[in-house]
């Protein structure tokens, strides 16, 4: 993300928001938060395919080899059943804390 990093609970919370919309590889997983952002968040390859690999191992998401669009070999990422749970419980912390912040922000 440009010149901020995206913390990493806020970089795992979109990519399974991301995978809401079906299977994705890595690069089309990137090119969504991008565009879907206004191209304010900017995620490095360097954080997301650690990212990636970190929500495989927590069983959030599923992956298989398939090929790319462009012919390419890529790996294909989808949301299980534990990644909807968990994606469902982080929107509902990260509404409550974007809120209490705002409010914050708002206070003269």
């Amino acid at each position: 993300m440009g010149d901020k990093a995206l913390v990493q609970g806020t970089l795992d919370m979109l990519i399974l928001k991301t995978l809401t919309r079906g299977v994705m590889h890595g690069y089309a997983i990137v090119e969504f938060i991008q565009q879907s952002s206004d191209e304010v968040l900017r995620v490095e390859e360097g954080a997301l395919y650690p990212a990636l690999h970190r929500l495989e191992l927590r069983g959030l998401l599923a992956s298989e080899w398939g090929v790319s669009e462009n012919n390419r070999r890529a790996k294909f990422y989808k949301l299980t059943a534990a990644g909807r749970k968990q994606l469902a419980e982080e929107s509902a912390s990260w509404n409550r804390l974007s809120g209490a912040v705002a409010r914050v922000m708002q206070t003269a």
